[in-house]
């Protein structure tokens, strides 16, 4: 048996704007929900229909929690977790935030340089890493790491690391958890996340019970109850794929885990594991609509979705499946300061601003523009630590963001008469492909290791589907050629597969202003040129790896 040692008693709470702890911190409301609905289904997974209970979910917590307590961790240690989607994954999170840790996932996608500055940035001691992805940390400097947990396959030597095999230490026969010094607070830290939504290198987002509640619970996407089943097919360490777990969590209600978004077998997916939400990126409803009519497009059971952004064809798919749609604004910063109404009419609306929040539209200097002028939008909420908790290690891009006590998102804004928002465009210097957002300053950074490459600019550029394609400028060093294979070969050795650029353009000097800085906007302006080389054309495609579990 895997039990709990009593928490001791926390703070007591009397401001009405948090709930109780039984409602937010994970583990108070896993025991409270084991407790009431030990028998209610918790997880449904796609690939053999197997289902976890909220009963049975708390016990292999507290077994993965035992085990973790074990390997010496402890309230408030960072955790790095570089794992695809996988149940061990499932039950790493809600374990390490049982015990008061810190849950810090990685992109499966990171290698090289970009690698080695998470890693650092994490402060990680411990990494539970997936086999298939261990091999990429014999090349990088592993900073505060000294013992990796490998899951899905033997464990190898790493350094004069200490390594070893999932199964072995994490999944002991029996034992109690431990009580932490002290209990789990709403506000203590859940998360770290990190995000490339900036014009520099990857930032650690600090995310809090409270936000993570606050950002897609019951409260803010009050459309959803407990009597829903989510569809995640995002990856856990984005927030469209660890928050939905949480907040479901939350609800008392469940989600079913898929491997990924797939045209073709999603409706079969929504039916056989009884999905009711579902969240849709533009380019997955347009794919969805794209598809000939079927008999799948009816009696499917999926009732609703949130789908970004807000289409003319959105009409039509709801026509089509039945199925009532909503949008929102949301980043891994905030918590959803707008959500719309069902069915939204407004063309690229994302919806106004809820209760709790205030959102203003700014200039530059932080002075409110007038309503149907473009501005940056700014946000502040009512309950405490409903946002980010800052960005961590990193008190200068937090006092920035947060400047004037407002959190500024970087992202440009205009509102109707009628009170709703619409998206203009990020203020920032980023790209966002296929629902990645790309920094464009850390891109170029990696990129100019190519010792043939002088100077580079990477620009986004308007898909054929949605959002950007990846535009790499660049100018080669005197006496030097491209080869563009071999570029994108060295481009995809030491990127993500989502940052390879789908263009390249060479260019015999990059356009500057007198004071030698490259002038994006001209390049943006000129877009893909006749000289344009375009890799997908080339027979060329990068897609994401596929792991097993």
């Amino acid at each position: 048996m895997f039990d709990a040692i009593a928490m001791p008693e926390g703070t007591p709470i009397h401001d009405s704007r948090i709930p109780a702890p039984d409602r937010l911190v994970t583990r108070p409301l896993l025991d409270r929900l084991a407790s009431e609905q030990p028998e209610a289904v918790f997880v449904k997974f796609d690939d053999n229909g197997e289902e976890w209970t909220y009963g049975a979910f708390q016990h292999l917590v507290r077994q993965t929690a035992v085990g973790l307590q074990a390997q010496g961790v402890a309230m408030g240690d960072n955790v790095m977790v570089w794992m695809p989607n996988n149940r061990d994954q499932i039950r790493i999170f809600f374990a390490l935030n049982y015990i008061g840790a810190v849950y810090v996932p990685m992109n499966t996608a990171y290698r090289g340089g970009l690698l080695e500055h998470v890693v650092a940035l994490s402060d990680a001691k411990l990494a539970i890493v997936h086999a298939s992805l261990a091999d990429r940390l014999l090349d990088i400097s592993t900073a505060a790491l000294d013992h990796v947990i490998i899951q899905g396959g033997e464990p190898i030597a790493i350094g004069s690391l200490k390594v070893s095999r999932y199964e072995d230490v994490l999944l002991p026969a029996s034992g109690s958890v431990q009580a932490s010094p002290r209990a789990i607070e709403p506000w203590d830290p859940m998360a770290i996340v990190f995000t490339s939504g900036t014009t520099g290198p990857s930032k650690a987002v600090l995310i809090s019970y409270l936000q993570l509640f606050s950002n897609a619970g019951p409260e803010t996407w009050t459309f959803v109850d407990s009597t829903d089943r989510y569809l995640i097919n995002a990856p856990m360490f984005h927030i469209g794929g660890m928050g939905p777990m949480y907040v479901m969590m939350a609800r008392g209600a469940s989600f079913a885990l898929v491997d990924r978004f797939d045209t073709k077998t999603f409706w079969s997916s929504v039916r056989k594991n009884g999905v009711t939400v579902a969240f849709l990126l533009g380019v997955m409803a347009t794919f969805l609509e794209k598809q000939d009519p079927s008999e799948e497009d009816r009696g499917h059971g999926l009732k609703k979705a949130i789908v970004v952004p807000v289409t003319p064809e959105l009409e039509r798919f709801r026509q089509r499946f039945g199925i009532d749609l909503y949008t929102i604004f949301n980043m891994t910063e905030i918590s959803s300061p707008c959500v719309s109404e069902k069915n939204p009419t407004k063309r690229g609306t994302c919806g106004r601003v809820r209760p709790g929040v205030e959102v203003r539209l700014v200039d530059a200097n932080d002075c409110e523009v007038p309503v149907g002028q473009v501005g940056e939008m700014i946000i502040r909420t009512d309950r405490p630590w409903a946002m980010n908790s800052g960005y961590y290690k990193n008190p200068e891009a937090t006092a920035k963001a947060w400047r004037n006590g407002w959190f500024h998102t970087g992202d440009a804004f205009r509102r109707d008469a009628d009170g709703d928002f619409f998206f203009v465009d990020r203020t920032k210097d980023s790209i966002r492909r296929r629902g990645e957002n790309i920094s464009s300053l850390e891109l170029e950074g990696l990129i100019l290791r190519h010792p043939a490459i002088l100077e580079a600019a990477i620009i986004g550029v308007p898909s054929e589907v949605t959002e950007d394609d990846v535009m790499l400028c660049l100018a080669p060093k005197a006496g030097q050629t491209i080869d563009l294979i071999e570029l994108t070969e060295f481009m995809r050795h030491e990127l993500p597969y989502f940052m390879v650029p789908r263009y390249v353009r060479v260019m015999s000097e990059l356009p500057k202003t007198p004071s030698a800085k490259i002038m994006k906007e001209e390049l943006r302006r000129e877009g893909v040129t006749a000289d344009t080389w375009d890799r997908e054309k080339a027979g060329i495609r990068i897609t994401a790896e596929r792991f097993a579990s």
